[in-house]
């Protein structure tokens, strides 16, 4: 799945709707419900991308998904590597309760969420599994976590060719 364009000209998806069957995706960068209730209600897109760790938590995204699933829009929960494994544990806890799960992106966890986290959840042939542990089966070594400092990050800017700022 790729953006064809900034995620935040919603109105310009109504072009690319009108000339396209291929299945359109977006919302990694979304923050609310309000960044895709245009896209979503008026069907521009066909798989709502947001991540529980950018939404708000689990309740705003189900918000999301719920309005998706009356627009017959289908999920695809950002997955990224720099989301930590206690975000992505929450999306797949969510996938599992929508009827409009389409589906989980996943890459992995950056070095070192192996040795600060331990999951239940695991990839296996093509598909994530849930484990069996309560909660979101995410357990925290806190300790381990210790041993790395917090230092803020930020993406840099992105630019194009010509030196103008562009929209990741």
């Amino acid at each position: 799945m790729r953006t064809p364009l900034p995620q935040r000209t919603s109105r310009a998806f109504e072009l690319i709707r009108a000339h396209t069957v291929t299945p359109l995706a977006v919302g990694e960068v979304f923050n609310s419900i309000w960044d895709c209730q245009h896209l979503i209600s008026n069907r521009l897109i066909d798989y709502i991308r947001c991540a529980v760790s950018h939404t708000g938590g689990i309740t705003h995204l189900r918000k999301i998904f719920d309005l998706a699933a009356l627009y017959g829009v289908r999920t695809g929960s950002h997955g990224a590597g720099d989301l930590s494994p206690v975000s992505f544990a929450a999306a797949l806890q969510l996938d599992l309760a929508v009827p409009n799960f389409g589906i989980q992106e996943y890459m992995g966890h950056l070095s070192p969420a192996e040795e600060v986290f331990q999951t239940s959840y695991r990839f296996e042939d093509g598909y994530m599994k849930p484990g069996d542990t309560p909660g979101l089966g995410v357990e925290i070594d806190e300790e381990a976590a210790a041993r790395y400092a917090y230092e803020p990050k930020s993406l840099p800017v992105n630019r194009l060719h010509d030196g103008t700022i562009h929209d990741w």
